[in-house]
């Protein structure tokens, strides 16, 4: 016999008992928080006023964005595959920024403040890109069993 299902005012039918595998659920907290660090780097790190709001409003986008998918996991919904593809997405793009913005294509002339803020960005955008895309294909292939809500 299969578990209860509810129905909330949303119109989302969930399953208790059920739901996505735990590590997608820690994997999307991880990118959260790697999100907001990248946000708040240009605290950390010297650089130029455009790469920084671009992490600020970037790694701020990646920060809610995961976050409500490590949300909707906690509280049993279904993992947000377009929210963690667009992250993915996002995270590609802090890849780029540094190389991208100024017509920078590599780190020479650069100091050291803003090397780190390079590496930052490019280690913290494969990380995240690698996690979300995995959270987002690993959702997307979930066999979902049991029965909706009012069905018996």
């Amino acid at each position: 016999m299969s578990e209860p299902t509810t129905s909330d005012p949303t119109g989302e039918t969930r399953t208790r008992g059920e739901g996505e595998p735990e590590n997608q659920k820690w994997l999307s907290g991880i990118v959260s928080v790697i999100g907001l660090l990248i946000a708040i780097s240009p605290a950390i790190y010297e650089s130029a006023a455009s790469m920084a709001w671009n992490n600020v409003l970037i790694g701020a986008a990646i920060f809610l964005l995961a976050g409500y998918n490590y949300y909707r996991l906690t509280n049993g919904y279904s993992t947000s595959t377009g929210v963690m593809s667009l992250v993915a997405l996002l995270a590609l793009w802090t890849i780029a920024t540094p190389f991208a913005f100024e017509g920078q294509f590599a780190m020479e002339g650069l100091d050291v403040a803003a090397q780190g803020l390079v590496w930052s960005n490019v280690i913290g955008g494969i990380i995240m890109a690698v996690l979300a895309a995995y959270v987002a294909y690993a959702a997307r292939t979930a066999v979902r069993t049991g029965t909706t809500a009012g069905t018996s």
